[in-house]
């Protein structure tokens, strides 16, 4: 462990697996105390674990980032136990295979709830905390699927592009007082993501087999923890990271 972040609290939305998991670890071992927020109680409750076992201090919130109720939840929560909240990591959200002529349609409601309306409202609640506080840090998990709209998953990633333009809005919002926000736009990283968004072999797999090695959870993790980690007048406003071989989107 380090303590690049002693004494900081971080808030990680989407906990449980993937980037939010890989990220909460990172964060606790340089010396932040982390909120792991997520749906899976079991997940968030091993992640805990892990980061408990390192030395780190953690503490897991079973929520719905959808819902405006547990996000006010959560919040309150970080409230009663630390008082402030330096960094919050709002990467909570969900894929869906297709465009607009192929994805799920069931599914445009929820997915934007979850990965629009949702993320808006924690960034929302969590600005208005840190203008309190005078200070911290809002870090958006992005896509390149947001950044170069692709036809394989079209209308997931117009989630992501509304959510990088919110993101910059705040940004330009929250700058005359030094609170920084930043998105994180990955390329292909290998999780459990791919399977839940209904990616099989004919609309996602057999495209990314020539990118060969794909970004880790992890790499993803060490990106954020640069950003929240540079000298408070540096701001990292966009990183786009990508496996190296990802030539499109």
């Amino acid at each position: 462990m380090t303590s690049e972040l002693k004494n900081k609290t971080a808030l990680v939305t989407g906990a449980s697996s993937g980037i939010g998991r890989a990220v909460a670890v990172e964060l606790a071992a340089r010396g932040a105390n982390v909120f792991l927020v997520a749906r899976r109680q079991e997940p968030l409750r091993q992640a805990a674990e892990e980061i408990a076992r390192s030395g780190g201090l953690a503490l897991p919130i079973v929520a719905d980032i959808s819902r405006t109720a547990e996000i006010d939840r959560c919040l309150a929560i970080c409230r009663e136990k630390t008082g402030r909240l330096d960094i919050a990591i709002v990467n909570a959200g969900r894929g869906l295979a297709g465009g607009l002529l192929t994805s799920d349609e069931s599914k445009w409601d929820e997915l934007y709830e979850l990965n629009v309306l949702g993320a808006a409202r924690l960034m929302r609640r969590c600005a208005q905390w840190m203008v309190e506080q005078k200070g911290g840090d809002i870090v958006v998990l992005g896509s390149v699927s947001g950044h170069n709209i692709s036809p394989f998953s079209g209308f997931y990633g117009s989630t992501k592009w509304a959510l990088a333009s919110i993101a910059e809005a705040l940004r330009r919002e929250l700058a005359p007082k030094r609170i920084r926000v930043s998105t994180v736009k990955p390329g292909v990283v290998e999780s459990e993501f791919q399977a839940v968004a209904g990616y099989d072999r004919e609309n996602f797999y057999d495209t990314i087999s020539k990118y060969g090695s794909l970004l880790q959870p992890q790499d993803v993790a060490d990106a954020i923890a640069y950003i929240v980690t540079r000298p408070p007048h540096i701001l990292v406003n966009e990183l786009v990271i990508r496996p190296a071989g990802q030539d499109y989107p």
